[in-house]
């Protein structure tokens, strides 16, 4: 078996997902992990399968015929498992929504050398307070030699020049 990494995008619509697993079980294959969503009409996700070797062909094949229906790209897995020293640390921002957080809260998370797991991201509008509100949940794998104090510090400078509440657990 070998594991390939599925990226699929399209318009979103009932049965996208039972297609391609579908496919992927006519093929021997066997759907792992994903992470999926529907964000302003379109549907979008990364899935892990893995499939005999002999057939990876096959499956690239059959993906593709779903042209028109969803654009699908197949990419061979690293295999690279993360460093047994590493910790995960979870982040939490809230605050009123302007461009840049994304970009200045990876920025601090890529200049401590922390490589992000998942992270989920969503505006609302703020009820009481009119406007919109920034909501982030971000999962980090933190490298052995990583300095803790720094990074708080870092973060914490982050959040009071954006003027928003982030957590750190």
């Amino acid at each position: 078996m070998t594991t390939l990494i599925l990226t699929v995008v399209g318009s979103d619509r009932p049965g996208l997902v039972a297609t391609v697993a579908h496919i992927v079980d006519e093929h021997g294959g066997n759907w792992e992990n994903s992470r999926l969503a529907e964000l302003a009409g379109t549907f979008a996700g990364v899935i892990q399968v893995s499939v005999p070797v002999e057939r990876v062909e096959e499956l690239r094949a059959s993906l593709h015929g779903l042209d028109g229906l969803l654009t699908i790209a197949v990419h061979a897995g690293s295999g690279a498992l993360a460093a047994e020293a590493a910790q995960e640390l979870s982040i939490q921002v809230l605050g009123n929504d302007r461009a840049g957080i994304v970009r200045e809260i990876s920025s601090v998370l890529n200049a401590h050398a922390l490589s992000i797991e998942s992270m989920t991201t969503e505006t609302r509008d703020a009820a009481m307070a009119g406007g919109r509100l920034f909501e982030a949940s971000v999962v980090a794998r933190v490298p052995a030699d990583a300095d803790p104090e720094a990074l708080r510090a870092a973060l914490e400078q982050i959040a009071h020049d954006l003027q928003v509440d982030i957590t750190v657990g």
